[in-house]
């Protein structure tokens, strides 16, 4: 009976430890999607404010080119200095979309480092 305990108790132990090891690696991979998550929020966060201000400031400066050419050529060509400008700010508008668009499209995977971490994991344990 001693011996049938010894031989179950043996075989739990390696068990217990690749078990243990596995939940171990998992933690620390979770551990790694957290603070790529929080990296990838701070930096968002930074590149947010920084584009909400120049995008405010730029605003800003239009508004005052605007009416600078508007009073600057009141007399003569009215109509035809707001119709240029609104046609140039609709270009750069239709400019900026498209690079927008393009940075999005090629913006690369939020988690690389974890997914590489993972393939190791997987290479290791086949």
């Amino acid at each position: 009976m001693t011996k049938e305990r010894q031989s179950q108790h043996d075989t739990q132990g390696p068990l217990r430890r690749i078990v243990s090891s596995v939940f171990a690696i998992f933690e620390t991979r979770l551990e790694l999607i957290g603070i790529e998550l929080a990296e990838e929020k701070e930096r968002l966060i930074g590149v947010l404010f920084l584009g909400l201000a120049a995008m405010m400031l730029t605003m800003m400066a239009l508004i005052t080119l605007t009416v600078l050419i508007a009073i600057a050529f009141w007399d003569t060509y009215r109509w035809q200095s707001l119709a240029a400008i609104t046609l140039a700010y609709v270009l750069v508008a239709v400019l900026c979309a498209i690079r927008a668009r393009a940075g999005l499209a090629n913006a690369p995977n939020v988690f690389d480092s974890t997914l590489a971490e993972f393939k190791k994991d997987r290479d290791t344990f086949n």
